[in-house]
């Protein structure tokens, strides 16, 4: 599941072709902004059926906080 959740943050989420990592401060990645924030709750519904809060996904420092979102 890790694995698909990188490839989504990478393709879907953030659209980058920016290897992302577990341990990457989401400040530190240019990509990451209110329409990231909004693709991501909508992919952690659809890919993974976890309905998270916007507070949750603003309060997230790195990717592996983002992760656990979905967990």
């Amino acid at each position: 599941m890790e694995q698909k959740f990188l490839t989504l943050m990478q393709e879907d989420v953030l659209d980058t072709d920016v290897e992302i990592k577990m341990d990457m401060k989401l400040n530190d990645l240019e990509e990451w902004d209110s329409l990231s924030i909004v693709s991501f709750i909508a992919t952690a519904n659809t890919e993974f059926g976890k309905k998270v809060a916007r507070q949750d996904v603003v309060a997230a420092e790195t990717v592996s906080d983002l992760y656990t979102l979905i967990k």
